[in-house]
């Protein structure tokens, strides 16, 4: 099987269970989209899956039953950059850490235009994004994790990467999309998932998306909405 399964996914801190019991399931030449609030899990969702903690319980397959990370490539929400390597070097070592052949960062280099041989740690917050984009859109991986990836980007390069993650999903890419934007969600995903409290609410399809928002305003601010009738 091609797909990338998360089966009753649980994982807890003591006793704040984080994760209770996530099922999804991600599949090639689709964007799926995943949202929640602050604190219903998504990073650690995401952790989880790639392998970036333990001591959880539940399944985590990926195609043909390999791990996700030999076929996944993430970005991160905060992207981690060693002092003193310029961009060049840190593109250099996510591809050698992997163990893969020397790339050719200058096409891709054209289209999100970074100062390579400047040293990392003093780009932009907008520009660390943008590398850390770079280095996995160099490679070749089946499927991608982005978290917040549209977060410190300007408006240009928000649409830039829209168009960008079109095409991948178009060439059979399956793509995990995280955002607090709901509209950078909707306009680019082909279904979204609500995480609320751990668990996946419901899943939505783009026929549905009209419905979110609304869907989202009654499970996150319903005692709210109460008191907003009375005052306007």
């Amino acid at each position: 099987m091609s797909v990338l399964e998360i089966i009753d996914l649980r994982q807890a801190y003591g006793r704040h269970e984080v994760l209770q019991g996530v099922n999804l399931t991600l599949r090639p030449g689709i964007i799926h989209g995943l949202v929640g609030a602050n604190g219903a899990g998504k990073t650690t969702l995401i952790n989880c899956l790639y392998g970036l903690e333990n001591g959880f319980t539940g399944i985590v397959r990926g195609p043909g039953g390999r791990p996700v990370r030999a076929c996944t490539g993430l970005v991160p929400y905060e992207p981690f950059f060693y002092p003193r390597l310029t961009g060049r070097e840190y593109l250099e070592f996510c591809v050698q850490a992997r163990g893969g052949p020397a790339r050719d960062f200058a096409g891709w280099n054209r289209v999100l235009e970074l100062p390579l041989d400047q040293y990392a740690d003093e780009y932009s917050a907008g520009m660390r994004k943008k590398l850390a984009l770079l280095a996995v859109l160099a490679q070749d991986f089946a499927y991608l994790i982005l978290d917040e990836p549209f977060n410190g980007l300007d408006l240009e390069a928000n649409l830039l990467l829209k168009e960008i993650l079109r095409r991948l999903r178009d060439r059979g890419t399956g793509i995990l999309l995280t955002s607090h934007i709901l509209g950078a969600l909707t306009e680019t995903a082909d279904e979204i998932s609500v995480l609320v409290g751990g668990r996946v609410q419901r899943r939505y399809t783009a026929a549905e998306f009209g419905a979110l928002e609304a869907d989202l305003l009654d499970a996150l601010h319903r005692e709210k909405l109460g008191l907003l009738d009375a005052l306007v």
